[in-house]
């Protein structure tokens, strides 16, 4: 296999963040990872769900409320939480926020 990169500049800025909604972009994928930028007006939400595969959540800008299971935290940018598969989640916006989203596929 050939050795290679992926370089995404400025994911803050690159998503325009809606007027009262919530906007989702994929900007990488492949076999193991799939990486998901949203951008959420304030009081918009990811209302409870679960993911089948391990989550990585990092706050880009803004101040978002995340409850993963009975635990709920606000978060801010350099801010990093981490949930398992199937684990129940949400995500509130406090405020006009940018979130980067990781899902990682489990090894075989």
């Amino acid at each position: 296999m050939t050795a290679s990169h992926t370089f995404l500049a400025e994911l803050t800025t690159s998503m325009e963040i809606p007027t009262e909604g919530t906007l989702s972009k994929v900007v990488y994928k492949d076999d193991s990872v799939r990486v998901v930028t949203f951008a959420f007006d304030r009081d918009q939400e990811l209302t409870e769900h679960t993911a089948a595969m391990p989550a990585i959540v990092q706050v880009l800008s803004g101040r978002l409320r995340l409850t993963m299971g009975t635990d709920t935290v606000e978060v801010r940018p350099g801010d990093w939480a981490h949930m398992t598969a199937g684990l129940p989640h949400s995500v509130a916006a406090l405020e006009p926020s940018v979130m980067l989203l990781t899902l990682l596929r489990e090894a075989p």
